[in-house]
């Protein structure tokens, strides 16, 4: 699993949260050194030295007056620097909900009507330079997200929506986490954050708006049909297909994720195989059951058949 690049802002917002926390690194350690060089002085300083120091005028100027003025400083400048994170500004922005589960998140994009277009989990799409304002909201207990190069993180609560708001300055990929412990496999509770250029997010959506094509070889139509006989319908959707469970993560496009299980796995035929054979002993907890029934063809088969989902 690829742990988030937390000082490396490829973002507006990220940029103003590095830069604070820059800040704050630098005044803490000069007041690190100042007292560092009183404590010096009340040791071995001079008698008229430490007759200053124990001053009472001394004790409430420097012990009182000084870390008054330094903290009221710093929470105006860091109020002021982090005023617009959590909402968007202007009207040209992009709308997603967030959903976090129990331990994946479900990913919806909407339109300015907050209707949902498309819908996919653990991997965001972004186009770069477009403000996207990230409507937060829990299925079930407090998750946290957080996807450090682009902007701060914001808590999930039962039954509040929280706002947030990131974009980022250039295409690429970016890691998120969950920041919240949420229980069982919090720790592996991962996000893939993608962004492209406008006319790449352009083509990608173009893309998603299309259900994917119907096996095309023998292997992946057996897997298909393996698919639907296991269960697995029960929990996921495949747009196009009679699978429409809701408790799981879409499929419709999971063979072109870049990883799997919550951003904890490379996407292949490999781990795909492994996941449906036994989810618990890569993620334990996780609400996935293993298939130790499958024959291992079965779970070549199934495994082909959700790669060639893009």
């Amino acid at each position: 699993m690829e742990w988030p690049a937390v000082l490396s802002p490829a973002g507006p917002n990220a940029a103003q949260i590095a830069q604070l926390f820059w800040i704050l690194i630098f005044v803490i350690s000069l007041v690190m050194a100042v007292v560092c060089v009183g404590l010096a002085a009340a040791l071995f300083g001079s008698a008229r030295v430490r007759a200053i120091l124990t001053d009472k005028r001394t004790i409430l100027s420097a012990g009182l007056g000084v870390p008054a003025l330094i903290l009221t400083v710093l929470l105006t400048y860091s109020l002021i620097l982090t005023r617009n994170l959590s909402s968007p500004n202007g009207p040209d922005f992009m709308r997603v909900r967030v959903t976090g589960e129990m331990w994946w998140w479900r990913i919806a994009y909407l339109d300015n009507n907050g209707n949902i277009t498309l819908s996919d989990a653990n991997e965001l799409h972004i186009p770069v330079g477009k403000t996207v304002a990230i409507e937060l909201d829990s299925a079930d207990v407090i998750h946290s997200f957080w996807v450090p190069q682009l902007a701060g993180k914001e808590d999930m609560i039962p039954g509040r929506r929280n706002i947030l708001r990131l974009s980022a300055d250039k295409a690429g990929v970016y890691a998120g986490q969950c920041a919240e412990f949420c229980g069982g496999p919090h720790a592996l509770m991962g996000l893939t954050v993608i962004a492209h250029s406008p006319e790449a997010f352009d083509d990608w959506q173009r893309g998603r708006l299309i259900a994917p094509i119907a096996p095309q070889n023998e292997l992946a139509i057996k897997g298909a049909d393996l698919f639907l006989k296991s269960g697995c319908a029960a929990c996921h959707i495949v747009r196009g297909t009679a699978a429409n469970g809701q408790a799981g993560p879409d499929l419709t496009f999971v063979g072109a994720r870049l990883k799997l299980g919550a951003g904890i796995l490379p996407n292949n035929r490999g781990t795909l195989a492994g996941w449906v054979a036994d989810s618990q002993a890569i993620k334990p907890g996780n609400r996935m059951p293993s298939y130790p029934m499958l024959l291992p063809a079965e779970l070549q088969a199934i495994a082909a058949y959700l790669e060639q989902l893009r």
